[in-house]
């Protein structure tokens, strides 16, 4: 038997919790992908660019019709100028634009801070890397009877983390599980930080589009120093409800994105080429992505009121598609259940999927706290909130 270069690592929560709600009938509200189509036009640009012959590879880099829209978008919204040319790569979806990212970057023994709760994919790309992790958990606010009333970002203990090692900082907005978002503020902090150092930043910023309330999404691009020194991480499947598609997209300047495309070519080298074309038509309206927010918020509010009548303490939610909810209040939680246990039995009495938020530590992290995905079908939603009525 070869050694294994990831023996630490089985199988992810999210195949683990699909197939058990596959087993028992149960609605998938753990893994974060949408139950309803994407818009028929995008569908038939596809066929359009398929029949049009655009069929064969693609620049490596992705079209340049793509690379244009993606510019201009980033551009509009949060004022910096990527050149489509140098500065924008198109990928076979966000993880792999994240793994060729630490690929590129990231040496033996170098440190990269991971802030936790975090994607399962960045820590096996770090260590594939050669790097090591140095996972910062946030910090835990809780109320008087002890139940978690949100997460903060842990800025002294990354602050205190930061050495001549560190080679790399991850960050997430909207954050993937807790739902939060960073502040204009937050980028200062991270800049204060880092100004000092040759620290690199890879913002991921899968869920741009679904930031609340009316708030801005702090996007990396919006600060004028950090984009020097950052790659910055979005996805097409995530943005238009195709997540099957699996293409999405890194900016970053000129000389970092040199360095990234050495590695890209050698890693899936292009993507599909008629979704490239038909993505880069689709972006020509661009209220397909700006109405994204009052979309997802409609659904958001109607997860959050069905789970108000419930005695699940709801978390803030002001981005992405998740909504956390802390369990300790109900009488099950007295059979001491971890996060895991309690999605299992969720999954199994009440026919009811979530994620256990623990799943996202490198070391078992408890807090009793648990993610839904809402990015379903209003029906899809109501049928769970039913079921979830028995938890009142």
């Amino acid at each position: 038997m070869f050694p294994s270069k990831l023996p630490h690592i089985g199988t992810t929560i999210f195949t683990t919790m699909s197939a058990l709600a596959l087993e028992h009938g149960a609605i998938n509200l753990g893994q974060g992908f949408p139950d309803f189509a994407c818009e028929p036009r995008l569908l038939d640009a596809v066929n359009d660019a398929m029949q049009a012959g655009h069929n064969q590879y693609p620049p490596m880099a992705g079209v340049p019709e793509l690379r244009q829209a993606i510019s201009h978008k980033i551009e509009s919204l949060y004022g910096h100028h990527y050149d489509p040319n140098t500065e924008i790569t198109v990928t076979a979806g966000a993880t792999q634009a994240i793994f060729t990212t630490i690929q590129a970057c990231v040496g033996r023994d170098d440190e990269v801070i991971v802030i936790e709760p975090a994607f399962d994919s960045y820590l096996p790309a770090i260590e594939l890397a050669g790097g090591k992790a140095i996972s910062i958990p946030m910090e835990l606010i809780r109320d008087s009877n002890g139940q978690v009333q949100s997460y903060a970002l842990p800025w002294a203990t990354i602050a205190a983390a930061i050495n001549p090692k560190t080679r790399l900082i991850l960050t997430n907005t909207p954050h993937n599980p807790t739902a939060s978002i960073w502040t204009a503020e937050d980028l200062e902090t991270l800049y204060d930080l880092v100004k000092k150092t040759s620290i690199l930043i890879l913002s991921d910023e899968v869920y741009e589009h679904m930031v609340y309330n009316g708030e801005p999404h702090q996007s990396i691009a919006r600060h004028a120093e950090l984009q020097k020194r950052s790659f910055l991480i979005s996805s097409f499947g995530k943005t238009f409800h195709v997540t099957g598609w699996k293409v999405a997209f890194v900016a970053a300047p000129a000389a970092l994105m040199t360095e990234y495309r050495k590695v890209h070519q050698f890693n899936v080298f292009t993507v599909n080429t008629p979704m490239q074309y038909a993505l880069a038509s689709y972006m020509q309206e661009p209220q397909h992505y700006l109405n994204l927010p009052r979309f997802y918020q409609t659904k958001r509010d109607l997860f959050r009121e069905g789970l108000g009548s419930t005695k699940l303490k709801l978390l803030p939610c002001t981005g992405s598609y998740f909504q956390c909810v802390d369990y300790s209040a109900l009488p099950i939680a007295e059979a001491r259940l971890s996060e895991a246990e309690f999605c299992r039995w969720l999954t199994i009495e009440l026919g009811v999927t979530a994620i256990p938020n623990s799943a996202f530590y490198a070391k078992q992290n408890e807090s009793g706290v648990v993610r839904f995905c809402f990015a379903k079908q209003e029906q899809t939603l109501r049928t769970a909130l039913e079921r979830l009525q028995a938890l009142s």
